[in-house]
């Protein structure tokens, strides 16, 4: 930190009392200043000479016994300004530095200290140490910075304000090459940016190498500045056009970071309106460039935007932007609590409107890129695009995961509605950014776990969301185990998984359909056509209620996804599901195998004896399609072929 020095003559003033000072010396005092509570007796020609303020004070004072006594109350800076004006006019020695030196500046401004009065005044020797030595040090001009705060409106009119605000924005701006002073930043980050691990240090042959300078070095030490200095400062910063978007961003980031508190929720009124103002700015100096600031960040400030209250305008601008790359976020990062009341009444935890209206502004710029490329289908099948590719079939593949990934968290949430969560789940309409369904029947599973009083209707709608030849063999394998799904869901997860072990998927079902009972066949979409048992199935048109009647109970929750975590988790629940522990050391993939081609016989056994049953009996077939019952027909050919072809799959 840069200092300066003035006067010679040893510091002789004294203190008698609460606020009152003194100088010692055997003249004695003939004025008196009150700065506020403090009460200064000196002298007058020192002062009188030096400050065109006080000569015409103490000469408008009507002659009284006693010293004259002027009022100054409103000198900024307070005593402590005014004792280094004061201590400057008699000669005395007095340190000036970052810290007392605006004080000190405005304080002499007030006094009218100025050439005119006298050579060399105060306020020369000032403007010389701001201009040569304060102003051009990187921390002095940010201590300086902060300590106008409490000189306004005397700091701005004398541009001190402007003129550390422009100091710190050019250093700022500078090649990180030409910085030469010191500055605070994460030292452990510097290392891993220099490849150096945190116990190891640079070396070129054998001689210690001095570290680079980061991009974003200045970063942490503006984080000490208020909101209104911050903002306008970033606005220089931002007006030289030297640094770059993502730095601008991490800078935002870096500061958000160290004054928005963890945890928002029970703020004060006054603390709320500070930080909605902090939230406000922040969104306001956002870069424009995609891609500046993170998904995560910009989510962090929806939230605490949500929570305290900001205006639309902020809100909506937020938005847009992780709209754009929603892509990138997280499921924690979209878990917005909620302060509105559910459907149901009861108060939500999370913002679903918020999530929906992300996810809308997601594919809304979706179709828009697509209507601009071509349709998405066609780009896929070609192998224009990936899954793993930075695209649009990329993106939305990420999105589904995401969505899947946040119906499964909320769905713990006892006051959502059926309705939201099917809303929001089609909001991913296109089949291609839902290649498995792992993650949306996991949600599916956690919603019927939560909300066990739903009708045979709700359950229909909710799981006729969910394709089940999308579905991957360990989710498979959990939900024909799964005694909360209803039982049409759970035929058809085990007649697809029986199908896709075949040889070839579309040969077994043409040989094997002809043969099946019309109540399993109505069971079954690809029987009639459908393509999945989802939401774009006959399902929702064809077939009753009690087709969809689960078989009651409380299974064990999916815990698998899409990723490796949630299979592994997946492996492991259904390792505790097995029963006989017997064969410890067989393969358990064949074990599994086995198992499902098992139930499969039975649920069809019940189903057709059943329906056998029925047709002996004269009864009325629960299958839409009865021309092909067991009742009718040959049912005991029929039975002996399927018979047939279930003893050679186990074989």
């Amino acid at each position: 930190m840069k200092f300066m020095k003035l006067g010679s003559k040893p510091d002789s003033f004294q203190s008698d009392g609460n606020d009152i000072r003194y100088v010692a010396t055997e003249l004695a005092t003939d004025v008196l200043i009150n700065v506020g509570e403090s009460k200064f007796y000196l002298h007058k020609f020192p002062l009188l000479s030096k400050s065109s303020r006080l000569h015409r004070l103490v000469t408008d004072t009507p002659d009284e016994v006693g010293p004259d006594e002027v009022h100054i109350p409103d000198i900024p800076g307070g005593p402590a300004a005014f004792e280094v004006c004061a201590k400057f006019c008699y000669g005395m020695a007095v340190t000036l530095n970052a810290y007392n030196v605006a004080a000190a500046r405005c304080a002499a401004e007030y006094l009218e200290m100025h050439e005119s009065v006298e050579k060399g005044n105060l306020i020369y020797k000032l403007e010389v140490f701001l201009n040569s030595s304060v102003l051009r040090g990187w921390k002095d001009s940010i201590i300086v910075l902060q300590t106008t705060r409490a000189l306004l409106p005397w700091s701005e009119d004398l541009k001190l304000v402007a003129r550390c605000i422009e100091s710190i924005a050019l250093k700022a701006s500078v090649d990180p090459t030409r910085v030469d002073w010191s500055y605070t930043y994460n030292r452990k980050k510097l290392a891993l940016e220099n490849g150096v691990g945190p116990t190891t240090e640079p070396q070129w042959n054998g001689v210690r190498r001095s570290h680079s300078v980061p991009k974003d070095w200045w970063v942490e030490d503006l984080c000490e500045l208020e909101i209104d200095h911050y903002k306008r400062v970033i606005a220089a910063v931002k007006s030289k056009g030297k640094v770059g978007a993502e730095v601008v961003g991490e800078a935002l980031r870096a500061y958000a970071t160290r004054r928005l508190p963890g945890r928002l929720i029970g703020q004060t009124s006054g603390d709320s309106g500070r930080l909605r103002s902090l939230v406000e700015t922040i969104v306001w100096l956002l870069p424009s460039e995609k891609g500046s600031v993170g998904c995560g960040f910009l989510l962090k400030l929806l939230r605490a935007g949500n929570i305290v209250g900001c205006g639309e305008g902020a809100k909506r601008e937020l938005m847009r932007r992780v709209g754009s790359q929603l892509h990138e976020a997280c499921v924690s990062d979209l878990l917005i609590p909620s302060g509105s009341d559910g459907e149901d009444g009861g108060l939500a935890v999370y913002d679903m409107d918020l999530a929906q209206g992300l996810v809308e502004e997601f594919m809304g710029r979706q179709e828009e890129r697509c209507d601009r490329s071509g349709p998405l289908d066609e780009m896929v099948e070609s192998g224009v695009l990936s899954a793993s590719s930075p695209s649009s079939y990329g993106a939305k593949v990420a999105v589904g995961k995401l969505v899947d990934g946040y119906l499964a968290e909320v769905s713990r949430d006892p006051n959502l509605s059926l309705s939201k969560f099917v809303e929001l789940a089609e909001m991913v309409s296109d089949p291609a950014a839902r290649p498995v369904h792992d993650g949306l029947y996991r949600a599916i599973d956690m919603y019927l776990k939560e909300h066990t009083g739903l009708s045979k209707g709700e359950k229909k709608r909710i799981c006729g969301l969910m394709d089940c030849r999308k579905l991957s063999m360990d989710a498979c394998m959990h939900a024909a185990q799964n005694e909360r799904l209803p039982l049409r869901v759970v035929v058809q997860v085990l007649f697809f998984e029986q199908v896709r072990s075949a040889t070839s998927s579309s040969t077994v079902q043409a040989d094997m359909l002809p043969e099946l009972p019309g109540s399993i066949r109505a069971l079954l979409p690809a029987a009639r056509g459908s393509h999945n048992c989802g939401s774009h199935g006959s399902s929702r048109t064809t077939n009753t209620e009690d087709e969809w009647e689960c078989s009651g109970g409380g299974g064990p929750a999916y815990s698998g996804g899409p990723t490796a975590e949630e299979i592994r988790a997946l492996k492991s629940e259904l390792a505790a599901l097995r029963v006989g522990g017997k064969s410890g050391n067989c393969n358990m993939e064949k074990e599994s195998r086995l198992k499902g081609i098992l139930r499969t016989r039975k649920i069809f056994s019940k189903i057709w004896g059943a329906n056998a049953k029925g047709g002996k009996d004269g009864g009325e077939n629960t299958s839409s399609d009865t021309s092909e019952s067991p009742g009718s027909g040959n049912p005991g050919d029929a039975k002996s072929t399927l018979s047939r072809n279930r003893r050679h799959s186990i074989s």
